[in-house]
């Protein structure tokens, strides 16, 4: 069974910083990449950030600058670091990842954790 673990969100100034991780659980598992995407009330649910096995990374126009993703793939885990924080950034934040774990590659997403930005 794969199950991904979000750390907790929070509530934080604008300006402010804040850190999210992810983690996989599961034994076999193969992580082609690992991401995060939001979604705000009364909207679509949005890519934020993603980095793949090799490193790469990418990043939604609106966080480019000022949200770093991070990965540690011996532990299977992932980092957001998210600065310079604005009331447009609140939303639940889900961990998402792409696995392949005996059979063909699967999506698994986390169970939301809410940022919230305050003014």
């Amino acid at each position: 069974q794969v199950q991904l673990v979000e750390s907790r969100g929070g509530l934080v100034q604008a300006g402010g910083s804040l850190t999210l991780s992810c983690a996989a659980s599961g034994s076999d598992l193969s992580i082609m990449y690992m991401g995060w995407h939001r979604q705000a009330p009364g909207k679509q649910r949005e890519l934020v950030a993603r980095i793949t096995n090799d490193g790469s990374t990418h990043y939604a126009d609106s966080v480019k600058g000022r949200f770093t993703i991070s990965r540690d793939n011996a532990k299977n885990t992932m980092s957001l670091q998210m600065n310079s924080l604005k009331p447009e950034d609140t939303a639940v934040y889900y961990c998402n990842a792409l696995i392949v774990r005996r059979g063909p590659a699967s999506n698994y997403w986390g169970q939301g954790t809410q940022v919230t930005v305050s003014t």
